[in-house]
């Protein structure tokens, strides 16, 4: 039986201390960018390296629903319900209808300042219909993860994307900016910085503005990426943080303190909640995806 590796007593009120992650998908290359959704009951996910997006439900089991997706990474729901999607081999963001096909692709965000954008990586939105969504280089630097070329822009950065076409920097001090989320009140957006093996927290005003920022926890490992890393992350519903690292999932309090570590099998990438009630979690984790129960429910 694995057990949870408790840092802090409090992570037994989110997790069982004897918790086993279920596969639920395998047999794909390298698994990323999990998303629920609710009105179909399922969870979409994308297999990165493989340039595939697959389905799974409890209904139907696992399907790959999308071919040549170039090689898709994070996505979000929009909120009028559609699909968002980073695509790190076109630069683009786009959106799509939810099934994930990919039939009626539209693009959102392709250049910024007339330049391509570098390698969209993942993608969140907010609750005033914008979407906000990471930008580095992983994308370009080999045919494995995207298309090898030169970078566009020089800078890695984090945009907020009002309308179509209409990007804002919100913050460009990145080294490899990678996963982000909302707190609950949308107050905070936290962002994974990867090789830097951190997490930045951001202070926004009402308006989407910043107020500030700063590391919110720091030293998840050491980026060996044999062992896990800083990627992707979601808050759960009192504002804890969630997010990859050496081993598992760790888990961080509202105020950056380690309260833990749920082991997963393979290198976990990713993750996000759902199922009914919203207390299953769901990892994207190398070749594989792992549904675990909890005690908690995700934030929105």
């Amino acid at each position: 039986m694995v057990h949870v590796e408790v840092v802090d007593a409090r992570i037994l009120d989110l997790i069982e201390p004897e918790v086993e992650g279920t596969p639920i998908a395998s047999g794909f290359v390298f698994t990323e960018g999990p998303v629920w959704i609710e009105e179909d009951q399922c969870l979409l996910f994308s297999d990165l390296r493989g340039s595939k997006r697959g389905r799974w439900s409890e209904a139907d089991g696992c399907t790959v629903v999308a071919t040549d997706t170039n090689k898709a990474n994070g996505m979000t729901c929009a909120i009028d319900g559609d699909l968002v999607v980073c695509e790190p081999a076109s630069s683009k963001v786009v959106k799509m209808s939810r099934d994930g096909t990919g039939r009626d692709r539209t693009v959102l965000a392709s250049h910024y300042g007339g330049k391509e954008l570098n390698s969209p990586s993942d993608c969140v939105a907010k609750s005033d219909g914008t979407i906000w969504f990471t930008d580095n280089t992983a994308g370009r630097r080999n045919d494995i993860s995207g298309i090898k070329r030169e970078h566009s822009l020089d800078f890695r950065a984090v945009y907020r994307l009002d309308s179509p076409g209409a990007l804002k920097v919100v913050s460009d001090g990145f080294d490899l900016c990678n996963g982000l989320c909302f707190s609950p009140d949308e107050r905070y957006l936290y962002v994974a910085d990867t090789t830097r093996c951190h997490i930045v927290r951001i202070e926004l005003g009402e308006s989407g503005t910043l107020l500030g920022e700063a590391v919110f926890a720091s030293g998840i490992g050491t980026f060996d990426l044999d062992e896990g890393y800083v990627d992707g992350l979601r808050c759960d519903e009192y504002g804890n943080v969630w997010v990859t690292g050496p081993r598992g999932i760790w888990i961080f309090d509202p105020d950056g303190h380690h309260l833990g570590v749920i082991p997963v099998p393979e290198v976990a990438t990713n993750l996000t909640w759902g199922g009914p009630g919203s207390t299953t979690l769901y990892v994207t984790a190398t070749e594989s995806v792992y549904r675990f129960g909890v005690k908690v429910r995700g934030a929105r």
